[in-house]
């Protein structure tokens, strides 16, 4: 088990998504996601698998959830700079973590 303490340690924050694109470059069928978490933490970019349930047209405007305290980590010559939340469906594709209703950027998940 871990404490209230331990979870604190992760930062989940709501942000928008600014823009979204294909990205060829990955292994697996991805698109790179450039997300606002409002004035405090910024833009920020990520690398998501979530071609299954979502067109790259539909993103820009959605809020989601991402884990924005993990280092970045390199894709394809990528810097993913938060994690994007998301819970497998019933085949393992990923659907996104959104709020569903509008919170300020930046908020943070407890």
């Amino acid at each position: 088990m871990i404490t209230y303490d331990d979870f604190l340690k992760v930062d989940i924050r709501a942000g928008r998504v600014i823009s979204a694109e294909v990205f060829p470059e990955a292994r697996k069928p991805a698109y790179r996601l450039k997300i606002d978490f409002g004035r405090v933490i910024g833009l920020k970019q990520s690398s998501v698998q979530i071609t299954e349930h979502y067109k790259v047209m539909d993103l820009p405007g959605k809020l989601i959830a991402a884990v924005v305290n993990f280092p970045p980590k390199k894709i394809a010559g990528f810097s993913s700079e938060v994690l994007t939340l998301g819970f497998p469906d019933e085949n393992g594709k990923v659907v996104l973590v959104s709020p569903d209703t509008e919170v300020p950027l930046g908020s943070r998940l407890f």
